[in-house]
């Protein structure tokens, strides 16, 4: 990783740096209680986004904390997409946005997971995921890892070489990272 440097963007230092960054998302996460449904604590985003210092500081330490080249920038649907863009920048990667089941125009390669109660889908356009690619994947909050780990599965089904996941915020009670064994997992905040 590089060192410090003044200013928003920059790159985030080894240790105390990223572990300053790591108090300034959590200052600018917003939780939602009951928000879907009850029982559930949503960790809101938005705030975080307007911030433009802080956005830009997250989104370099993503693209800092990346093993080797990356060719592609995988957004998981929705939040993904708003982190995966401006990361994929920042490396001069393209961007492969990861959507739920009947949202992009085939063909589309799709993987199911279960859910607490039934399953879902995920899709890509797999001609838009060339053979050998490295991938990163991004998304804003590793939960239970279902997702996360159907979207590595779909992926390289696509012939996709996934270099890593790197997450805003990781909610370590619910042991998202079980369900991606041997995967390089980051999180820039983990809550309990």
């Amino acid at each position: 990783m590089s060192a410090a440097v003044d200013g928003p963007g920059a790159l985030p230092g080894p240790s105390a740096d990223r572990a300053d960054l790591g108090r300034r998302i959590n200052a600018l996460l917003r939780t939602v209680p009951d928000f879907p449904e009850p029982g559930i604590q949503f960790r809101d985003i938005m705030p975080l986004l307007a911030d433009a210092s802080a956005f830009a500081d997250v989104v370099a330490a993503f693209a800092a904390d990346v093993p080797g080249r990356v060719d592609l920038v995988a957004g998981m649907e929705a939040r993904g997409f708003l982190l995966a863009a401006p990361v994929a920048t920042a490396l001069g990667a393209g961007v492969v946005p990861v959507r739920k089941a009947g949202k992009l125009p085939g063909p589309v390669a799709s993987q199911s997971y279960a859910l607490e109660y039934g399953s879902a889908s995920v899709e890509i356009q797999p001609f838009t995921v060339p053979d050998g690619a490295r991938v990163l994947v991004v998304d804003d909050v590793l939960a239970t890892g279902g997702t996360a780990a159907a979207t590595v599965e779909l992926l390289e089904r696509c012939g996709a070489q996934v270099v890593g996941l790197s997450f805003l915020v990781e909610l370590g009670a619910l042991g998202g990272r079980a369900l991606l064994p041997g995967r390089a997992v980051d999180a820039l905040l983990t809550l309990p």
